[in-house]
């Protein structure tokens, strides 16, 4: 007997993830009633799919050559029923998604949030972590970084307009320490950092009329969460860099000020990125279109 059209679609769903578990919870199936039905479909086309162990799960060549041939045609079929769903507001399916923080809260949360709105039936899962990680081998569908981290081989669409540090404190800690006029100033000034993962700190890059200069503090506050550090900077202990749209509020309200600006220079922002594949889940390739319309 052959394979129905929703066997393919299980085996190609196991196949751009790549782990049961993940693919069972998009399919609304448990993880053994998914394996079970994957077994089913080998039975019947005479042919091992995947090899799997405890650990891992991998295509066969088998698996391979069969994905190249009904990927396509799959991807098709998913695009015609979710352009039919569309037109009812049903858009359905899973969006696993991760990147750092700061690019997830200031560019990437507000569009999730309208999309979500406008397809309400979908599942979204977002992670934020510094970490830089292999999208396609810990499940996500995608992810979003900087132009200087996104590798070769991916599809990279921008979330939005460039982005901006701000080096800033309280009138009263100018008013006792001075305001530094060139970046090499601020090594006589208390400075609060980013911290990543490994133990790594922010470098400070400014440039102004051609000159780069990259200054890494001496700090006395380290942490990963930016909200710390603007409080510290708020209390008048410190400086800070940080993105323009963190400290934009306290900048107008006069609890902070912003110095060295002319050294400051906007830079891109952060993009969605994911990788090419013979099968694009129909929930990202909403999500893509949606992102593209908004920051076109």
């Amino acid at each position: 007997m052959r394979p129905d059209l929703s066997g393919l679609q299980l085996f190609a769903t196991v196949a751009r993830h790549l782990n049961f578990r993940r693919a069972a919870t998009e399919l609304g199936l448990s993880a053994p009633a998914l394996s079970e039905r994957v077994r089913d479909l080998e039975n019947r086309l005479g042919a091992r799919l995947f090899n799997r162990t405890t650990r891992s799960v991998a295509l066969t060549e088998a698996g391979r050559l069969l994905l190249d041939r009904i990927g396509p045609a799959l991807s098709d079929i998913g695009t015609a029923l979710a352009e039919l769903a569309g037109d009812e507001g049903r858009l359905t399916g899973s969006l696993r998604i991760n990147g750092p923080t700061p690019a997830i809260q200031l560019r990437l949360a507000p569009l999730l949030v309208e999309f979500l709105g406008i397809h309400p039936d979908l599942r979204i899962e977002v992670v934020a972590e510094e970490a830089l990680i292999d999208i396609v081998a810990a499940g996500f569908d995608a992810g979003v970084r900087y132009g200087e981290s996104l590798d070769a081989d991916m599809i990279a669409v921008s979330l939005g307009a460039p982005q901006r540090f701000r080096v800033v404190g309280a009138p009263d800690y100018f008013a006792r320490q001075g305001r530094p006029v060139v970046p090499e100033d601020l090594s006589a000034h208390r400075c609060f950092n980013q911290l990543f993962p490994r133990g790594n700190t922010l470098r400070w890059e400014f440039e102004k009329d051609g000159r780069l200069v990259m200054f890494s503090p001496e700090n006395t506050l380290l942490t990963n969460d930016p909200e710390l550090r603007m409080q510290a900077v708020r209390a008048g202990l410190g400086l800070c860099a940080t993105f323009d749209d963190y400290c934009q509020a306290d900048l107008d309200a006069g609890r902070l000020e912003s110095v060295l600006d002319d050294w400051c220079a906007p830079f891109p922002g952060p993009f969605l990125y994911y990788p090419e594949r013979r099968l694009m889940p129909v929930a990202l390739r909403a999500f893509v279109d949606f992102v593209k319309e908004k920051t076109r």
